[in-house]
């Protein structure tokens, strides 16, 4: 795909991931505002339109970083996978932060406070997640399955009990959007996660760790708003 002025941040990242490590470069949101074009967040940015395409265009012919062709993947093999990768990271990590977070209140809260704020934060996102993780491994995924199946059999599609799937995607990216609004407050609260120089390893090690959880819940939430819906809501209505 050639990447014009008028191509939108969410499409050039669906057909080649790589190039989201320059919109994370000039801190430009892919996933949650994946709908603008290229021009739209150059303006609005003051980054020229010329340099950034050149910049996009050499993150895709960089033989040494590949990446898969998420968009490439039938919807079925791309939920497996979100939820066996993306899914199973939060399960696993949200327990841990939510214990370092919670240390870091008892033994630096009164010397940072911002700390007190970020832990509710980042439960209140953790609670969010994991409900909507459960909603998409019940109901949400299951049937993006029996669409992929019917149509490679050629069989009838009955209609779901929520109705379409466009209406149940809208509320799924109501709760990314939510969750992301907490995350950016987040990133602002920790100064973009630096640990202050006087803080111990601890302190070090969960904002690191938020970082990171921070980075993998923007691929994740790209490859569900930008890649598995848009393609699953289009063999639906085929």
């Amino acid at each position: 795909m050639k990447t014009t002025n008028k191509t939108t941040i969410g499409e050039i990242v669906a057909n080649d991931f790589r190039t989201a490590a320059i919109f994370s470069k000039y801190s430009i949101d892919f996933c949650f505002k994946g709908h603008r074009t290229l021009k739209e967040v150059c303006k609005k940015r003051g980054i020229e339109e010329s340099l950034l395409i050149d910049e996009l265009d050499r993150a895709k012919n960089n033989s040494a970083n590949q990446s898969f062709n998420y968009k490439s993947w039938s919807s079925d093999l791309l939920a497996d996978y979100i939820e066996k990768t993306h899914h199973r990271y939060v399960a696993e990590k949200t327990p841990v932060l939510r214990k370092l977070l919670n240390e870091l209140c008892t033994l630096h809260g009164e010397t940072y406070p911002d700390l007190f704020e970020i832990n509710t934060l980042f439960t209140e996102s953790a609670l969010d997640l994991s409900a909507n993780m459960r909603k998409k491994e019940q109901i949400l995924f299951p049937f993006i399955k029996k669409i992929n199946e019917a149509h490679a059999k050629g069989l009838f599609l009955e209609i779901a009990h929520f109705g379409t799937l466009e209406n149940q995607i809208l509320l799924i990216k109501e709760e990314h959007d939510t969750v992301g609004q907490r995350f950016k407050k987040i990133a602002a609260l920790t100064k973009n996660y630096t640990a202050p120089a006087d803080t111990c390893n601890t302190y070090k090690v969960t904002f690191a760790m938020l970082k990171e959880f921070e980075r993998d819940l923007h691929k994740h939430i790209h490859l569900e708003n930008n890649i598995l819906f848009p393609k699953s809501v289009a063999l639906e209505k085929a």
